[in-house]
């Protein structure tokens, strides 16, 4: 089976582009950090799309030769998904980690006196107007493209729930061809001993004498037909 054929790599390419997008989105949110739950439910997802692929793998590797492949093709395949799952790890942590850092942050000036609290903020109010306004502008901006990127990827899911359900028929499929092919044989095997008994009963039951002159008739026919072929 061909990789174009294969529903592995179909369904490896749309995992792949959801990675892609995810990363692009991540980057976005480390220049302008906001709302991390939208990015922590796309890292689900994904991490979900690997699990269910990780299990086709494991149904393939039970019998590798009846879909085609072998234990190389199999490690290569083992090898994809622990690399995507590291990916989209990496991008979970580090996004939970911000988060955490921003949580300290702003326990700390909790922690802080009044007075200093009131210092900073009368010293850094005239800023604030045209930071927040600039954070509105790059929120917004932000959330249509996580808006955008969460129905390619819930387009993305559907196709790969349709591929896997694809994959599922073919295995009951192919499950029953080999049932098939079993309860065959075994018919095809009792007849063929049924068939041994009876040439063994009919042979018990021939005497010696019969067997000669049976071989001797045998004799006699070949030569007469021996002399009508070749002196007539």
């Amino acid at each position: 089976m061909s990789s174009a054929q294969d529903p592995f790599y179909i369904v490896k390419d749309e995992i792949q582009d959801s990675i892609d997008n995810l990363q692009a989105t991540f980057h976005q949110w480390e220049r302008a950090p906001g709302e991390q739950k939208q990015l922590l439910s796309n890292c689900e997802s994904i991490e979900w799309q690997v699990d269910e692929l990780e299990k086709a793998i494991s149904v393939a590797a039970r019998d590798p030769s009846l879909y085609g492949i072998n234990n190389t093709e199999l490690d290569k395949r083992r090898k994809w998904t622990n690399t995507a799952r590291i990916q989209v790890g990496n991008i979970k942590k580090a996004v939970t980690g911000k988060e955490s850092n921003f949580g300290g942050m702003r326990q700390e000036l909790m922690r802080m006196p009044k007075s200093s609290q009131q210092q900073d903020r009368y010293v850094s109010i005239d800023n604030n107007d045209d930071f927040i306004s600039s954070e509105s502008d790059t929120q917004m901006l932000l959330i249509r493209k996580q808006d955008e990127e969460l129905d390619e990827l819930s387009a993305s899911v559907e196709r790969i729930g349709s591929v896997g359900l694809t994959i599922h028929d073919e295995l009951l499929s192919q499950d029953k061809i080999i049932e098939d092919l079993g309860s065959e044989m075994e018919s095809t095997s009792n007849r063929l001993d049924f068939v041994q008994k009876k040439v063994g009963m009919v042979m018990k039951k021939a005497s010696a004498k019969g067997q000669m002159m049976m071989i001797l008739f045998l004799i006699v026919l070949f030569i007469i037909l021996f002399v009508l072929v070749f002196f007539t």
